[in-house]
């Protein structure tokens, strides 16, 4: 197949994102081993790049006594994913599990999900109810799979959204475009990178 190239319409990136932390959730979608490190059955090569932004974002969570919450995508033998995919994040093995740099604390809420949306068939719309929380700051991968699903079921349920695109991964820049696109035009998303997010004083 011949190369093809595309224009992206264009979409805003905002320097600076004022967030209030009583009422703000940090998202960490599918941050595991099998799409992260090496010998993971796959791996996102970008993914590892966004751990030091995530990071960023994480401790600024836990200085200001933000909701964390983790998406980890789980699977059982014979998903029907496997056959899209091949076998990958295996409930309990070494692939399934959230990378080191990364690690859930105690009181983290960690959802396990069985599809790209983060929201379906899991406690995440009604834990985030539960905390007041009114905006959602999703991270990690992959951008044009889970980030945009989360982001959009997010949106679709009234949360405002805010995409930090250093902290999201994806395994073409032409996914990478379309979601943040996606994200700002089809859920008016705001997107902005991990410097830009800001605790209101």
């Amino acid at each position: 197949m011949a190369e093809r190239t595309v224009a992206v319409p264009e979409y805003e990136v905002n320097e600076r994102v004022e967030i209030d932390p009583q009422t703000t959730a940090l998202l960490i979608v599918d941050m595991q081993n099998d799409f992260v490190k090496e010998g993971g059955k796959l791996v996102v090569p970008t993914a590892k790049d966004t751990i030091p932004s995530i990071r960023k974002l994480l401790e600024l969570a836990r200085q200001n006594s933000m909701m964390v919450a983790y998406t980890q995508d789980t699977h059982l033998p014979g998903d029907p994913e496997f056959p899209i995919w091949g076998e990958h994040v295996l409930l309990g093995t070494w692939g399934w599990q959230i990378v080191d740099e990364l690690k859930p604390e105690p009181y983290d809420l960690v959802v396990q999900k069985r599809r790209y949306d983060g929201f379906f068939g899991t406690s995440l719309e009604y834990d985030f109810r539960d905390h007041n929380i009114q905006t959602v700051i999703v991270t990690g991968t992959v951008a044009n799979i889970c980030v945009l699903h989360t982001a959009g079921s997010a949106a679709l349920r009234g949360f405002k959204v805010v995409v930090p695109k250093d902290a999201i991964s994806a395994l073409t820049e032409f996914d990478m475009e379309a979601s943040l696109r996606q994200i700002t035009f089809l859920y008016r998303g705001i997107v902005t990178t991990s410097d830009g997010i800001v605790v209101r004083k």
